[in-house]
């Protein structure tokens, strides 16, 4: 049953886009305070109904209890504590420093506004750890917020709604139905002032879809945070724990069925350690359960790649390869795969990762650079080159991620403080942490002058060019401009 404060279907065609467009300051504005009254408020709601959310994310994904609650409710939580705990700082209004000499008797502070009117359309592989935190980001930057949620995780992200809209002003946060035509009504929307009546549109998905988006957006130039599909990759080089490497990549790669945009799709090992990391993955990829998917289809795509890459050349580490029964699937490792197959390319959102030999660690990067979609690398190594390499700003340029993690993969990434930001065909925009918050606001620039200490209006006498000539040099020359 949807709660009435959580306006729906035609209620949403006919209030909320224009309700959101003309949105008054009086909403949009909200005191923080509050905002944060609310906040604190949602945590504890989440709280009393973690069981219930895990229940309902286990019936719709698939994903156990355990999982449920350390990888949903944990990160959440995490994220809502942090907020409470940072967002006065960051939302603070400051003032400019630095001015020049000829600016005397003026002030300058920038503020931080909401960006206005946010849409965010929603996925179903994290349903409550990721629109969970774009809900709090939005609604904490004082955004009037229309959510989407995601066709195949209706029921959880309902209840999440349902909690979050407690406590909050008529017309904050409204939702749409959770169906894909509801999503390209939302997008084809034209009917306030014949442009998208969001200031910001916020998507975390594929890359096709993002694609179509950002066309979309782009017509009346709405700006956009896309966090799209991550399909990276795991550099393991010679001086890596070949062991605790193998058990952590794994546990990584089987991570909720491997639906996960930040899951390595591809392990590049080098050429010294190479059959070391084999002898110890192929025990962790033979002890392995077979896994449900979201749907019969993504393990058909599954099945797809893993055939693909056996027939260019690829060989299964555990010997043998299960094919999917309906939405199940037995997570696979390829080892001695190609790098042009469409398992190293990861075209696939599943438990399935191709192993790759590098002759060396130029070697390696040269591989890893040759794929377009770039959120998050991994890196393994010994803790000397590790903390060597974390500091090397030009070999984390080359990674060209937003997010790069030494001996470890995909845990670290749940840092509440830690934003996510991709690059290439993994999107633009930054999601979570400070950058995520700011991401939905606006920065205003307030100047204010003096009506008794200012330069003069208008083109002063010679004489007075003059001097004030003499001054800038005088000021050149003891560096003080």
């Amino acid at each position: 049953m949807e709660s009435d404060t959580i306006q729906i279907s035609s209620q949403y065609s006919q209030q909320v886009r224009a309700k959101a467009f003309h949105s008054d300051s009086t909403k949009s504005l909200w005191p923080l305070e509050e905002r944060l009254h609310w906040l604190e408020g949602f945590g504890v709601r989440v709280d009393q109904h973690a069981d219930d959310l895990i229940e309902l994310i286990h019936a719709e994904t698939g994903k156990s209890a355990w999982e449920s609650f350390a990888s949903e409710i944990l990160p959440l939580r995490a994220s809502i504590h942090w907020h409470l705990s940072n967002a006065r700082r960051i939302l603070a209004s400051y003032r400019l420093s630095g001015r020049p000499w000829w600016m005397l008797g003026q002030r300058h502070q920038v503020l931080r506004l909401p960006a206005g009117r946010v849409a965010i359309i929603a996925t179903w592989n994290y349903p409550v750890q990721l629109l969970g935190i774009q809900i709090v980001q939005s609604i904490v930057a004082g955004n009037v917020t229309v959510v989407k949620p995601s066709e195949n995780s209706p029921r959880s992200q309902g209840l999440l709604l349902r909690l979050a809209a407690e406590g909050l002003p008529d017309g904050i946060l409204t939702r749409t139905p959770a169906t894909r035509a509801a999503g390209e009504e939302l997008l084809a929307d034209r009917s306030v002032e014949g442009i998208l009546p969001f200031d910001h549109i916020v998507f975390t998905g594929s890359t096709e879809v993002g694609r179509v988006i950002a066309k979309c957006a782009a017509e009346s130039l709405t700006p956009t945070t896309l966090e799209l599909s991550g399909c990276d990759s795991a550099i393991v080089l010679a001086s890596a724990d070949a062991k605790l490497t193998a058990k952590s990549l794994w546990q990584a790669v089987v991570l909720n069925a491997g639906q996960t945009c930040m899951s390595p799709r591809r392990i590049i090992v080098e050429s010294p350690i190479y059959r070391q990391f084999l002898t110890y993955l192929a025990p962790q990829v033979a002890g392995v359960k077979p896994m449900r998917l979201i749907s019969q289809a993504a393990a058909k795509r599954m099945d797809s790649c893993v055939r693909q890459a056996i027939s260019l050349g690829g060989h299964s580490i555990s010997g043998v390869v299960e094919y999917s029964n309906q939405a199940n699937v037995r997570p696979t490792a390829i080892f001695d795969c190609s790098a042009t197959s469409e398992l190293a390319m990861g075209n696939h959102f599943s438990p399935a990762v191709a192993v790759i030999r590098a002759d060396d660690a130029a070697h390696a990067l040269a591989i890893h650079n040759t794929f377009r979609k770039h959120l998050s690398v991994s890196i393994f190594a010994s803790s000397q080159q590790a903390r060597s390499l974390a500091k090397d700003a030009h070999f984390i340029g080359q990674l060209r991620a937003g997010f790069v993690t030494f001996n470890d993969s995909l845990i670290p990434t749940a840092h509440p403080s830690a934003s996510i930001r991709g690059t290439g065909e993994s999107g633009w925009g930054a999601t979570r942490g400070e950058s995520g918050l700011l991401e939905l606001t606006r920065s205003v620039t307030v100047s204010n002058t003096s009506r008794w200490i200012r330069m003069p209006t208008g083109e002063p006498d010679l004489k007075s060019q003059r001097i004030l000539r003499a001054i800038l040099g005088g000021l050149r020359k003891n560096r003080r401009l």
